[in-house]
């Protein structure tokens, strides 16, 4: 079981990967921006932060590479409906564990998660 964050404004998303996290034995913690992220981060402890990259206030690249600094060993993934922004996070690989495709299937969103936590291990 892992602590992760979920950072994502469209609370569907959000939802589905709560849900598909915690029945995966997680433990989910979601903000809808990334302000609120990094207000959670500054709290608890996570093992994966799962981000959108477009948000409000700090988007997900911004709070990458934030975690990257104050918290070297928590794993990154990002996420993305957007082509142009999955291709500005590729160019972060070295903090980003994967870049996502919005829309995933739940057993994208499992798997990705997995690989996450055991590249971490």
């Amino acid at each position: 079981m892992a602590d992760i964050l979920v950072a994502d404004d469209e609370p569907s998303v959000a939802e589905f990967v709560r849900r598909a996290l915690e029945l995966r034995g997680h433990r989910v913690v979601v903000a809808d921006d990334g302000l609120k992220a990094m207000d959670a981060l500054s709290r608890d402890r996570f093992d994966l932060l799962l981000s959108d990259i477009v948000m409000p206030g700090l988007d997900g690249i911004a709070l990458a590479l934030k975690v990257a600094k104050d918290f070297p060993a928590m794993r990154i993934m990002l996420m993305s409906g957007y082509a142009q922004e999955r291709q500005r996070a590729h160019n972060l690989d070295v903090l980003a564990h994967r870049v996502l495709s919005k829309p995933f299937t739940l057993q994208e969103i499992m798997t990705a998660v997995d690989e996450a936590l055991a590249a971490s291990a």
